[in-house]
């Protein structure tokens, strides 16, 4: 153990506050892979200017962020060009603090060698620092859901559930976060990979903290349509997640296919897209009972592959996930392959959608092609994920004898 974090903790957020500052985030405000219309910082600041006016921002068609973050900057912090930059930077070391915080608490240690590398890599992850410089409140959901985990981590179920319910109000896809979020404020984050054993949850113990959930969340949906004045903020916020109105390009998997999409066929394929996202949710929890921590882990990379409206900030929360997951690093099957892809992947990315979108010589399938590439790297990381800790129970095999998970 030493203090080596608590020196790079202030380093990197000096370093990341000067960046704020810089030229950089005015080039990056309206790029289409940092920022969706979800989570864009003009469109929020649009929304804003029309509220303060008297003006309903969701009478239109493009301002769909949540009315929590509509009241909340149009009064107790309005955004300008120098409060915005701390913000960010704030909001970005909330979520790294939180994100070392998870993994002393699950190292069992107030502080260890590892720490530094932890602040680094979140605050060094390109996938994080872009969109954050680009203002996405994509980061505000990261800063939350490390929040959410780890007062989890704590046994404190009451202070996640409502860190939970907040993010849902911000991103409808993070309910599938919920059923993990709340196992693991009952078991506590030990690391129980190599330990593959059922695990005994009462109902009596979840039913009470998913009640406890749904009043946070009907009192958040209260407060939300009290401020508007209206209903018609669900639609706007979480419709967009369930019917895709909005095919503005992004990193995502969904916003080609339903561009291409036959009018009478797109309600099934919604309805398709967004069961998919759920299916996950009992597999991974069941599978990984023995640790919850890791199956949240799980469950933001299906997220991050899956949303309908994602940006490079959901991919990065889940590679510095991995971070906190030292013991899985050996039995990773093609970790080279999956970073090779991602390098190719980062490359191809902005120069598909300058060429398309800036100099006009290429078209959306130029673009489409690199998400594919994307979605498939992502698509490897996670793959590599379940299976390195579902390895590590079995440890390393030896000849002539087979071993099975519980």
């Amino acid at each position: 153990m030493d203090g080596n974090g608590d020196l790079a903790f202030p380093a990197l957020v000096a370093a990341r506050l000067l960046l704020a500052f810089s030229p950089l985030p005015d080039a990056l405000k309206y790029d289409q892979q940092l920022s969706s219309p979800l989570t864009s910082y003009s469109r929020l600041r649009e929304g804003i200017y029309l509220f303060q006016h008297g003006i309903d921002p969701y009478s239109g068609g493009s301002f769909r962020h949540s009315p929590l973050l509509l009241s909340l900057f149009s009064t107790v912090l309005p955004l300008t060009r120098y409060t915005s930059p701390i913000l960010w930077t704030a909001v970005d070391s909330g979520a790294a603090w939180a994100l070392v915080q998870i993994w002393r608490l699950r190292a069992g240690a107030k502080r260890t060698s590892r720490d530094g590398q932890i602040y680094a890599l979140y605050l060094l992850n390109p996938y994080i620092v872009l969109p954050s410089l680009a203002l996405s409140t994509s980061s505000m959901e990261n800063l939350l859901c490390l929040l959410a985990v780890m007062f989890a981590c704590r046994g404190r179920a009451s202070a996640a559930l409502l860190a939970l319910a907040c993010l849902v109000q911000l991103s409808l896809p993070a309910v599938l976060l919920v059923a993990p979020t709340t196992l693991l404020a009952i078991t506590r984050p030990v690391s129980r990979l190599a330990l593959a054993r059922p695990f005994d949850v009462q109902g009596k113990q979840t039913i009470p903290l998913i009640a406890e959930f749904v009043g946070y969340s009907a009192l958040l949906t209260f407060a939300s349509t009290f401020v508007c004045g209206n209903w018609r903020w669900v639609e706007k916020t979480w419709g967009a997640s369930l019917t895709l109105p909005d095919l503005t390009p992004n990193p995502g998997l969904w916003w080609y296919f339903f561009t291409e999409m036959f009018d009478h066929f797109r309600p099934f394929f919604l309805m398709v897209f967004c069961v998919h996202l759920l299916i996950y949710i009992a597999p991974v929890c069941i599978k990984f009972q023995h640790d919850f921590l890791y199956a949240v882990f799980l469950l933001v990379g299906v997220q991050a592959l899956f949303k309908p409206y994602p940006t490079l900030s959901d991919p990065g929360l889940f590679f510095s996930m991995f971070s906190i997951f030292p013991e899985i690093y050996p039995y990773l099957r093609h970790p080279i392959v999956t970073a090779l892809i991602h390098l190719h992947a980062s490359l191809l990315l902005p120069l598909f959608n300058s060429l398309w979108l800036r100099q006009g010589t290429g078209n959306a399938n130029f673009f489409y092609a690199s998400t594919l590439v994307f979605g498939m790297g992502n698509g490897a990381a996670l793959l590599d994920a379940i299976w390195a800790g579902l390895r590590v129970a079995i440890g390393e095999l030896k000849e002539g004898y087979e071993v099975a998970q519980e």
